[in-house]
């Protein structure tokens, strides 16, 4: 990588990155194909972009009078909500608290139906509700270590007691949805007017409703179970379609594995096994398709994982971390999947971003525990 950032690929693709960001080839060339689609506009690589099935995974995509239902991907609403607990931070024992969670992989019991009826109509896939879901997501407490500007901290924000992070999304609806257009459609995308198209936002709107609402009740979920109370500070999606103008042009904003910037302070986490940093973005994030990154991003692909470290690190040693944070993780594969060695150093995402004048950092914290899977995780 050359050290200006952002760096200019073409004249319509842009690679927020400087000379410390790791990139592999591949996301680079999936991220050029995709520019070349039918009225695509301007595309935008985050420095967590690394290669995904098809097309990058931690980018954004403008196009004008069609969109890509692909580009979104199967996890329509993934993204990250971030809660305030009432747990004290200084009293905080992984152990205990992991085994105060038990087992929360199971649909929500019959007592939750009232609270899941106030959240979300009656919903085809109202058993997954509040199940965090396989591959990387999480829900992780954590703690304050460092404050950078004490006087942006969000309202009803405390470093004395524990923050929870959660990450999940619309589970096997958001699956079901782009499976059935894709077999409809292929890859050529719907024009903006089409009854397709309509039929597409509609679902589309319903998932990301879905994905709020199954972050909300996990997180509530889990307070439940410690005895605890709670208060959102943010939710936003790292995968979904905005109608919206970028430079004066109207269009459509893609966003897969991207954290909007104009939705105030955001967190963008590390590995399970490093910081996480709230932070600010700038006022005028246009060059970045108003997105920044959602996290480190992938260093290795899934497959590499267990060879490269087996022979290392067995899976135990890899449920506790460099900070003694806890992953609970029961599924041997994810661990290793999963492992802080397979994603890119948090640090260097922040600062290629901060280089760019994307963000400012407000706090970073650090893993307590992470829950993943008390037994083999699915979908």
């Amino acid at each position: 990588m050359g050290t200006q950032t952002p760096q200019y690929l073409s004249e319509n693709t842009v690679l927020i990155a400087d000379s410390h960001t790791w990139i592999e080839g591949n996301a680079i060339q999936q991220l050029q194909t995709t520019t070349r689609l039918p009225q695509m506009r301007r595309v935008t690589g985050m420095p967590d972009l690394h290669a995904g099935r098809g097309y990058p995974v931690g980018a954004a995509f403008f196009s004008s009078g069609r969109f890509y239902p692909a580009l979104i991907g199967n996890d329509i609403g993934c993204g990250m909500a971030l809660w305030q607990t009432d747990l004290a931070a200084h009293k905080a024992k992984p152990a205990k608290l992991a085994k105060q969670l038990g087992n929360i992989d199971a649909p929500l019991d019959e007592s939750w139906q009232p609270r899941i009826r106030e959240i979300l109509p009656p919903h085809p896939f109202q058993v997954a509700l509040g199940t965090i879901g396989g591959g990387n997501h999480f829900a992780e407490l954590q703690t304050v270590d460092t404050v950078y500007r004490p006087e942006r901290l969000p309202e009803n924000f405390n470093a004395a007691c524990l923050q929870l992070l959660v990450h999940s999304g619309s589970r096997g609806f958001g699956q079901q949805i782009l499976r059935r257009h894709v077999e409809a459609h292929g890859h050529s995308g719907l024009p903006e007017n089409s009854p397709e198209a309509a039929a597409y936002l509609a679902e589309h709107q319903n998932a990301l409703a879905f994905a709020r609402a199954n972050r909300q009740l996990i997180a509530e979920r889990m307070l439940a179970l410690w005895g605890a109370q709670g208060r959102r500070l943010l939710d936003v999606h790292h995968n979904f379609l905005q109608h919206t103008a970028v430079g004066g042009e109207t269009g459509w904003l893609h966003r897969k594995g991207a954290t909007p910037s104009d939705c105030g302070l955001v967190l963008i986490p590390g590995s399970r096994g490093d910081y996480s940093y709230l932070v600010e973005p700038a006022a005028d994030c246009t060059v970045a398709l108003n997105s920044l990154a959602h996290g480190a991003g992938r260093k290795w692909q899934r497959s590499e994982c267990k060879g490269r470290l087996s022979h290392k690190y067995s899976a135990d040693s890899l449920r506790r971390t460099a900070f003694g944070s806890l992953v609970v993780c029961a599924d041997k594969a994810l661990v290793y999947e999963e492992a802080p060695q397979a994603y890119k150093n948090i640090d260097s995402i922040i600062a290629a971003m901060q280089h760019a004048g994307l963000i400012e950092p407000i706090a970073r914290l650090k893993p307590v525990l992470t829950y993943k899977t008390s037994g083999v995780c699915g979908g």
